[in-house]
């Protein structure tokens, strides 16, 4: 017992020696949790953007007071105290623009007001649109005068959840094989001092991160490849747009996050502290860059910080390849942006890496 006794006092000293750890292991956490807690628990009105097909015709006279201001004003709050309120803001727009917001995740529905009814527009797949189908709906049940609302399923290419789903996947690999690949590889390699040997011998340091970046960039097309031929094979997926365009921005999001890898394992050798520092990197990405659902959902403020995230830029860009079509030329910005900031990180990294 004695021996258990001073192997376990051992193992707490070794912990909170090291105070990155500390941080990483017990504080990291509760301030992810605080942050993920004020973006998806706060009393501020949930807002959705409702895409509205509408046209001011005679078809239309059947709409009585109440519900003709609510489209006119173009917003609405519905809820209580208990469940929480959701506002609705509706904008109006033709069919492609309706439809395109819908692909490009801006919303989840959209209404058209066609003859004596009301047609939703949405995928059922989306649990998101399902739930704003049930609150619209039954504000506005028994609405018309004769047919009452239409569901409209969606289920064309660009238009599914999968649709949206599969592109962001496909960047969050891109983001997570380089940090994984080559950061957490590199610490690794550092704290067994294979960084020290290797810069013994006559090796250029750019060739060993080029190597790196060659390794990672293949094995995200192949993981890429695979993706989408077992999503096309059951879903369908296809890619609407420029192959050479997909190409440029899955080289671009690679040179992006090899250099934010490589700055993130620049100085330490403690692979717990790289790892830390791997998830405050990766984790924030993959629940406000629009992976899973769409980072419209957030408030406004939070969006304009959302759209500078390397990992939505990414994203953004190949949704807009597989979904609406986009060219070589459409995704330049987006690829210059990750260029840029892929370059300038890796230099920083080089002149402070500690390779030994």
């Amino acid at each position: 017992m004695e021996q258990l006794k001073q192997l376990v006092i051992v193992h707490f000293k070794e912990f909170y020696r090291e105070p990155g750890i500390i941080f990483w292991a017990i504080v990291f956490p509760i301030l992810l949790a605080i942050g993920l807690g004020f973006a998806f628990t706060d009393s501020r009105d949930e807002r959705r953007t409702i895409g509205l097909i509408y046209k001011n015709t005679d078809s239309t006279d059947w709409l009585n007071e109440e519900h003709f201001r609510i489209f006119s004003e173009g917003e609405m709050k519905l809820g209580n105290k208990k469940l929480g309120y959701t506002t609705f803001h509706f904008e109006e727009t033709d069919r492609d623009g309706a439809m395109n917001m819908i692909k490009q995740g801006k919303s989840t529905l959209a209404i058209s007001i066609e003859a004596d009814s009301l047609n939703y527009h949405f995928d059922p797949a989306n649990p998101e649109a399902r739930l704003s189908y049930l609150l619209l709906s039954g504000y506005f049940n028994g609405y018309g005068d004769k047919t009452g609302d239409q569901i409209v399923v969606l289920k064309q290419t660009g238009m599914r959840y999968i649709d949206f789903l599969v592109p962001g996947l496909m960047a969050m690999g891109i983001m997570m094989n380089c940090m994984w690949g080559i950061s957490y590889n590199n610490v690794d390699k550092r704290s067994k001092k294979l960084l020290r040997r290797l810069v013994a011998t006559p090796m250029k340091k750019s060739n060993y991160v080029i190597a790196q970046f060659i390794t990672r960039l293949s094995l995200s097309f192949l993981e890429a490849v695979l993706l989408l031929s077992v999503t096309h094979w059951i879903f369908g997926i296809t890619i609407t747009g420029s192959i050479g365009a997909l190409l440029l921005m899955f080289i671009s999001g690679n040179i992006a996050f090899t250099g934010i890898a490589m700055l993130t394992s620049s100085r330490t050798s403690n692979p717990q502290i790289a790892n830390g520092l791997i998830n405050l990197v990766v984790l924030p990405m993959m629940v406000l860059s629009g992976i899973y659902f769409s980072y419209h959902n957030f408030p406004d403020d939070f969006i304009r910080i959302i759209k500078l995230l390397p990992l939505t830029i990414l994203s953004d860009a190949m949704r807009s390849i597989f979904i609406e079509g986009r060219g070589v030329l459409a995704v330049l910005p987006a690829a210059g942006i990750l260029i840029s900031l892929g370059a300038v990180l890796y230099t920083l990294a080089l002149k402070i890496y500690k390779w030994y």
